[in-house]
């Protein structure tokens, strides 16, 4: 709470898991700033999983390869990285890509080098 300052105000939510390093004591600091503290379900590991995925790819994609100077970029590069997330790569629950117009066949002949010649088509 003391590094987010006056940016603590704009939160409303704070998603954690059940981890016994959290405390209730740890939970009152956020809950007298005003945030609702929401914890995971119990026994569901996977739970963050997608959330741990997206974050993950995000850092090893993107942050860990550009230098963002400040909050304005950040929202830029995010909003751009977002839209690709979503739009513009595959997934696998979308429709599966368009197919490629097979090659055309036709009869070719192909010779070796022994002189035996096949027909090919």
């Amino acid at each position: 709470m003391i590094e987010l300052g006056d940016r603590a105000e704009g939160f409303t939510f704070l998603i954690r898991d059940r981890d016994t390093k959290f405390t209730t004591m740890s939970d009152g600091v956020f809950m007298g700033a005003g945030i609702r503290i929401l914890k995971t379900p119990p026994r569901t590991p996977r739970a963050n999983a997608f959330a741990e995925r997206w974050i993950g790819g995000l850092r090893r994609g993107l942050l860990d390869r550009i230098l963002i100077v400040n909050a304005r970029r950040l929202r830029r590069v995010l909003a751009i990285y977002e839209t690709h997330f979503n739009e513009h790569r595959p997934h696998r629950c979308l429709a599966r890509p368009p197919r490629c117009e097979p090659f055309p066949t036709r009869s070719r002949t192909i010779s070796r080098s022994s002189g035996v010649t096949a027909s090919v088509g």
